[in-house]
């Protein structure tokens, strides 16, 4: 459940428009919170930063699709886990300019594009973050694993990443499939979802709940405990160059994620417990907690254009793999192949590196 969805399910109710049977139930609140400051807030900050992150994100996970896309044979296992991230990111910023619209003035796309561009975000949204928990097994196999880590690594990379990431993140979006529709107010068309009124608040804080563990706790798990595992490998035996970097780049891999995360799923949760009456309600702690989440959200988001530089520019064979790509010199792929002595050079050399280093 993204904020822009949130955000005006507020609006309908605040407006006592709550007869659209959709969002936030806030029906029992004595006191009616006025939403034009936050409206004059979200119309400016969320169109602004969507137009930044669709930018910089389109241009780095378009290069990364690109450059990956023209290296087939020379491909890693580690590549193929960042096609299919930069995939998802490009296609999760490529919805931003309609909500960017959306959120500045009205919905124009009508209930086609609204349902659409709700199930695109979603699966996007999910299978993204998934993806990184991948992407931390995968370094968890071949660093704590090296010697007979290509099998299993093979399997998730080829297999079980379709089961594990695209499954569920596109089985997620059967909720945007049912409720989610553009509904005409007094006052402008909304793209929302539109829960049953007697069942409303339910719904809302399912999903809310959901968006939290399957997006953020889950994978969140896997990521930080993976990753302590590689360093607590990394940091055994000798102190080289080499293994002091991957440590660094790993420590800097798990502050990342939880950086641009862990404050919006902590705002979502803040705010479920207000619409649970865990918390007592006022507008002043509503009006913070909409400040907050469209923040936290565009922190959130940002982790996208995030990725194409953690897990993909800051690599040496990426570097060459792109001067490859650009001069047309097709037949130097095989140049930017790994080479090491012994019969599992692709192997060890991940071993020693950390996730955006390595092969």
């Amino acid at each position: 459940m993204s904020y822009h969805t949130t955000f005006f399910e507020h609006i309908v109710l605040d407006d006592n428009s709550s007869e659209y049977g959709s969002g936030e139930f806030q029906d029992d609140y004595e006191e009616a919170c006025d939403p034009q400051p936050r409206s004059d807030f979200q119309k400016i900050f969320l169109p602004t930063v969507f137009g930044i992150i669709f930018v910089l994100g389109t241009i780095g996970n378009g290069l990364v699709v690109v450059v990956m896309g023209c290296q087939k044979k020379s491909r890693t296992m580690t590549d193929k886990y960042r096609l299919h991230l930069s995939v998802a990111d490009l296609l999760f910023v490529l919805t931003l300019p309609f909500w960017a619209v959306d959120a500045a003035s009205d919905w124009y796309f009508g209930s086609f594009f609204c349902v659409a561009m709700h199930m695109i975000y979603t699966v996007n949204l999910y299978s993204s973050v998934l993806i990184l928990a991948f992407i931390s097994l995968d370094r968890y196999l071949a660093v704590v694993h090296a010697a007979n880590s290509q099998a299993p690594r093979k399997l998730l990379a080829e297999k079980v990443i379709y089961v594990g990431v695209w499954l569920p993140a596109a089985l997620l979006t059967v909720p945007d499939l049912v409720f989610a529709k553009a509904q005409e107010t007094s006052t402008r068309t909304l793209c929302m979802h539109m829960y049953p009124l007697e069942t409303q608040s339910i719904w809302m804080v399912a999903f809310r709940f959901q968006h939290i563990f399957v997006g953020f706790v889950i994978p969140g798990l896997i990521i930080l405990i993976c990753y302590c595992i590689i360093i607590c490998r990394l940091s055994q035996g000798s102190k080289g160059q080499q293994k002091r970097k991957a440590l660094k780049t790993t420590v800097i891999l798990i502050l990342c994620f939880f950086s641009c995360w862990l404050p919006y799923c902590a705002s979502i949760f803040v705010d479920n417990l207000v619409q649970l009456e865990l918390i007592p309600h006022s507008c002043s702690l509503e009006r913070s907690l909409d400040t907050w989440i469209s923040i936290s959200e565009a922190l959130a988001y940002f982790h996208c254009c995030l990725n194409p530089i953690l897990y993909a520019f800051l690599g040496v064979k990426f570097k060459k793999s792109a001067r490859d790509t650009f001069t047309s010199s097709r037949g130097s792929s095989l140049k930017i192949l790994p080479k090491r002595r012994g019969g599992h050079s692709s192997v060890s050399t991940e071993s020693e590196s950390s996730s955006f280093h390595s092969s």
